[in-house]
């Protein structure tokens, strides 16, 4: 039984949560003793618990901290070459435990202002605590924040879309482009043509066909709630703003890399 086949059964049968909290302990083990020498080394790091790490990305702190530092990098340079970072505001949609958005204050400066907003209240508690030049918001899984119209320069959300449903797509698209500016950026990453290998054969009928492909019988959100995002439904997705970038990569054994949906208001 292949792994798709296998994360198929695991979900028809609505034990995917167990497999994925059992795979949390696997990790927990296998990166022990690096993790221990991480906070060894960098004693000043300050490191969410582990469960909510794992939640965001891997339970890895140097993966967590220093490659993430390094992912942060690379956004601000996508956002350069399209906005002056200069007295922004900039928000980090589905902002997890902090891992990108705590990097900002030190790579970019400028005078900007941070903000994040998760609909994990423990991560958004620990990030509140922790990361105290940034603001936080808990938000729910209902597409309402707290910001007024037109308050952000830069919003930027990753891996987001790729754990919602169609409605959540079109509700969550319509309130960060309301308290997105005019001229702002948004730049969001989906699971596409890259992921075709991943998907199964009715799975793949669907998203050639332009459809949102879901896997969910999951809580919506969760790491294991999956969407995969053909190019056109992206671009009817943004239709009211301009597209002007579409990075797409090619996988790296076996990392595969999300696209990048950079648009303008």
């Amino acid at each position: 039984m292949n792994k798709q086949l296998f994360t198929s059964f695991l979900r028809k049968f609505r034990i995917l949560h167990l497999a994925d909290k059992t795979r949390f302990y696997i990790q927990k083990y296998r990166n022990r003793k690096a993790n221990k020498n991480f906070k060894l080394e960098h004693p000043e790091v300050k490191l969410p618990p582990d469960y909510l790490i794992y939640e965001s990305f891997q339970l890895n702190y140097h993966k967590y901290y220093v490659q993430s530092k390094e992912a942060a990098k690379n956004l601000v340079q996508h956002f350069s070459k399209h906005i002056d970072l200069q007295d922004k505001k900039i928000l980090d949609w589905g902002c997890g435990p902090g891992r990108i958005i705590r990097h900002f204050p030190e790579i970019v400066g400028n005078g900007c202002s941070y903000f994040g907003t998760d609909y994990n209240a423990r991560s958004i508690n620990w990030c509140s605590n922790n990361l105290k030049e940034i603001s936080f918001n808990n938000n729910t899984l209902n597409a309402r924040l707290p910001y007024n119209d037109n308050f952000f320069d830069v919003i930027y959300g990753l891996s987001i879309f790729t754990h919602l449903s169609e409605e959540m797509h079109n509700q969550w698209y319509a309130e960060l482009y309301r308290v997105l500016k005019h001229q702002g950026i948004m730049l969001l990453t989906t699971q596409g043509d890259t992921y075709k290998p991943k998907m199964t054969r009715i799975e793949l009928d669907q998203y050639n066909k332009g459809q949102l492909v879901i896997r969910g019988k999951v809580k919506e959100g969760h790491r294991i709630f999956s969407a995969f995002q053909p190019k056109q439904f992206m671009e009817t997705l943004f239709s009211n703003a301009t597209v002007v970038d579409h990075i797409e990569l090619s996988p790296v054994g076996e990392w595969y890399p999300q696209d990048k949906w950079i648009i303008r208001k």
